[in-house]
């Protein structure tokens, strides 16, 4: 990692603001972190960004037709696809579209294939296109709802070169901050860790790599994206620039720095379109967020060798991808008297291991965060809490971290490269459920899953990590997800949770681990006083044909 004379001297009041807003944003037993008072449903914030007065792309649905597997897509054996307009519209749809709508009484909601807490969504998706046939050279922003892109900016002259694909990806903080306050923060960075999953996956299906692009900053990155174009967002909500993804087919090689998109400005004749507001009567404000963006903003640049082969996987059923990512579920009630079996414990851990498969081949750095599994139901295995380190010599320092009663055996027939270690038998279904905010969930679970970072070093070194971390918890999660549909079951993100009653209870002392994220896996048991309509109503998937 380089960091600039200047940046070295902001460095150190920059992760004092991050340490600070962590300790500051935990729950506690007997309070938990400032949010707001009340609630207005009626006034939530619209959940859709537009930018009025910018031409829109209305894009072809096209799932229906990728008949890539869901194995195919985590073996990189699915067909590559040309990158034209249908294939990047088939990405997007797969990543950020809408899954479906959902109706209870006078209520309607919008599910994503971009699972966010509390269905709030922070998270906006833009496209930057050189030379692909039915898209204009230049930027563009995805709506969701209506599944188009509005073009923000053309380029000063056409490219003539081989098509090139980006995404680039902002949050939008007052989302989350409306409903969760002051720990909006760390659920917006928790949703783009699972918005960089869904694109990894999506890309896979169609044959592509997604590359997370090091040493690309906010504010280099703001430019690109046009958010640093102060006219454009006049009173309304600010977007933080995060990440910016390359797509390249998978038999391309990975993306270099002299092949990245210049910012705009630099070569956009053309701008259009304003942002809309979507809040227009906040009845809070949270300072500390705005400053914890600030102090997090930057970038590192330490990637890793790539990441080992994968080792053979389980056979399984030839699921479509686009089925199993469209049918993704966050689970709200699980049946606490299903047992799961070993075998799908497994394939759920082997793909949370750093292998070359998605997310991971999209991810350019070591592993920091560590799997702590309360296990209550699964077949062969005592109840109780296993460990699943996910880096060499991690086993090793989480020994000297935790409780040292903890016995740290191999779990017997797990397979040989699963690095899963049993720590203590215990029936944990009630100090689990209680820890992660008393929710019902995290008990009835077959496990919960506590995703225990490495922390304090990274962070106090560069605060720009506590972001990172954050992210790498999403992918986690993302995999989960993802892997728990593939098996027959479900799985739901926990971000709520006590934070220091969950340390007590590893034995952890100070803050060199951290945990970041909850996760649970089970059987789920469905309200069938919800129903479900179609994603695009008036629009049909488009069935002819079959890609292959």
């Amino acid at each position: 990692m380089s960091v600039s004379p200047s940046s070295a001297a902001r460095l150190p009041a920059a992760a004092d603001i991050a340490l600070a807003y962590h300790a500051r944003t935990k729950h506690h037993l007997k309070r938990y972190a400032a949010g707001p008072e009340t609630l207005d449903w009626d006034a939530q914030p619209n959940p859709f960004r537009e930018f009025a007065g910018s031409p829109r792309t209305h894009l072809p649905l096209t799932s229906d037709r990728l008949a890539a597997s869901f194995a195919e897509a985590c073996e990189g054996t699915a067909a590559i696809q040309p990158l034209t307009v249908d294939s990047v519209a088939l990405l997007l749809e797969l990543s950020f579209g809408l899954a479906a709508w959902k109706e209870h009484g006078p209520d309607r909601w919008a599910l994503r294939c971009n699972p966010s807490s509390g269905n709030l969504h922070p998270t906006e998706a833009y496209v930057i296109s050189e030379a692909i046939a039915g898209i204009s050279d230049g930027l563009h922003h995805y709506v969701s709802r209506d599944h188009v892109l509005e073009q923000r900016s053309w380029r000063g002259a056409a490219s003539s070169g081989a098509p090139r694909l980006w995404l680039g990806l902002s949050s939008i903080h007052w989302r989350e901050a409306w409903k969760y306050g002051e720990r909006a923060f760390r659920y917006c960075q928790l949703d783009l860790g699972h918005a960089l999953g869904a694109i990894s996956y999506a890309a896979a299906a169609l044959g592509w790599h997604a590359h997370v692009i090091e040493g690309v900053g906010g504010t280099q990155l703001a430019a690109i994206l046009g958010l640093d174009r102060a006219s454009d967002f006049a009173g309304v909500e600010a977007e933080d620039a995060d990440v910016l993804i390359a797509i390249t087919p998978r038999d391309a090689g990975p993306p270099t720095h002299d092949a990245l998109p210049l910012a705009a400005d630099a070569v956009a004749d053309v701008w259009k379109g304003t942002a809309n507001r979507l809040d227009r009567h906040p009845l809070y404000r949270w300072p500390i967020i705005p400053e914890v963006s600030a102090a997090t903003a930057g970038a590192a640049q330490d990637a890793v060798a790539a990441p080992p082969p994968c080792p053979p996987r389980t056979p399984r059923p030839a699921t479509r991808a686009a089925e199993l990512i469209l049918n993704r579920r966050s689970a709200q009630r699980f049946d606490a008297r299903f047992t799961m079996t070993a075998g799908a414990l497994h394939e759920l851990l082997d793909a949370l291991l750093p292998h070359a498969r998605p997310p991971w081949n999209a991810w350019p750095y070591a592993p920091r965060l560590h799997p702590l599994l309360f296990v209550h139901r699964v077949e062969g295995m005592t109840p109780g809490l296993y460990a699943l380190p996910r880096s060499e010599g991690a086993d090793s320092r989480l020994r000297r971290a935790l409780r040292p009663d903890f016995d740290w055996h191999r779990v017997e027939g797990a397979p040989d490269h699963l690095p899963l270690f049993h720590l203590l038998p215990t029936d944990s279904r009630g100090v689990i459920r209680t820890a992660s905010c008393h929710q019902a969930i995290a008990g009835d679970s077959c496990l919960t899953v506590a995703m225990l970072a490495e922390f304090m070093p990274l962070v106090a070194d560069n605060p720009w990590r506590y972001r990172q971390l954050h992210w790498e918890a999403g992918l986690i999660g993302h995999a989960l997800y993802l892997e728990a549909e593939a098996a027959g079951l479900r799985g739901t993100g926990i971000g709520c949770y006590f934070d220091d009653a969950v340390h007590e209870i590893l034995g952890i002392v100070g803050s060199q681990y951290q945990t970041l994220y909850h996760f649970t896996v089970g059987r789920p048991l469905t309200d069938d006083r919800i129903t479900t309509l179609p994603a695009y109503p008036g629009r049909t998937r488009n069935e002819v044909g079959v890609l292959p």
